[in-house]
């Protein structure tokens, strides 16, 4: 069995980490794995979201310290670069800039770089059986891989400060009310929400929500007039099917646009 598998339906690519066994620990075959997958999410047309989860009672537990942390005792300068470049298991850092949406369905724990990977992706959905931890600071660290940075644009100041100082786990819930999550549902559902999620971003112009990510992404840390400038700059100079924003404007003023509500079918 893979320690990464990937599967493609639908236009959403299902990654899943496997390693059970190690609660899905990034071990550097899992990391180059994960890699891999997400440069062939970018580069594949026909796919448009992915869905990230982990088998087992666990989401992933982070790194495989057994693997790295020899490795790096004592790097040079120039390998800790490298690693900078990447980050663990790509998404937090070396593929942060993936324009299709990543979905994370959060099956059980997330902790330290599985926390940073959870919060790396653009929706997380998690079950009533998840767990969250940053415990770094009882060993001598913490995050290195954007689990500050995001707790702090995501989550507040605040929440950063108590999650990280006090080292103590959250419950689904809480993550819900901390905007850590966006959902908790049943266990037995949580794929199924995925999937919903999914199909909501799927009956909508690919362009339209990849000029979205990208925008929200940049406005991050940027002062307010720097912010509307970037809304404004992507918003009316957006491509999408070939056509400009001036002329899909028309067709939505014509009420002839393809996603207008009454006039054209949809499943949801």
């Amino acid at each position: 069995m893979a320690v990464v598998e990937t599967r493609k339906q639908d236009r959403i690519f299902y990654v899943t980490l496997n390693r059970p066994e190690a609660k899905n620990a990034i071990n550097k075959e899992v990391h180059l794995a994960l890699c891999d997958a997400w440069g062939a999410f970018q580069n594949d047309d026909a796919l448009d979201v992915a869905i990230l989860t982990g088998t087992g009672d666990a989401f992933c537990a982070g790194m495989d310290l057994k693997a790295f942390v020899p490795e790096y005792v004592g790097a040079t300068p120039q390998m800790i670069a490298d690693w900078i470049k990447l980050g663990l298991g790509g998404l937090p850092r070396g593929y942060h800039w993936l324009d299709k949406p990543v979905i994370g369905a959060v099956n059980g724990w997330s902790l330290a770089g599985g926390f940073e990977l959870a919060m790396a992706c653009d929706i997380r959905i998690a079950s009533d059986q998840a767990k969250f931890g940053s415990f770094e600071a009882r060993r001598g660290f913490h995050h290195g891989d954007g689990g500050i940075a995001r707790l702090v644009n995501f989550c507040g100041v605040a929440v950063a400060l108590e999650m990280l100082l006090t080292a103590e786990p959250i419950d689904a819930q809480r993550a819900q009310q901390i905007n850590l999550v966006s959902k908790v549902v049943p266990h037995d559902q949580l794929m199924a929400e995925a999937e919903q999620t999914a199909s909501y971003i799927l009956r909508n112009d690919q362009a339209s929500v990849r000029s979205a990510k990208r925008t929200i992404l940049d406005m991050i840390g940027r002062r307010l007039d720097d912010q509307l400038k970037i809304e404004a700059l992507a918003g009316y100079t957006l491509m999408a099917d070939g056509r400009d924003v001036t002329e899909r404007l028309q067709r939505f003023y014509d009420k002839s646009d393809r996603g207008r509500h009454g006039t054209h079918a949809t499943p949801l």
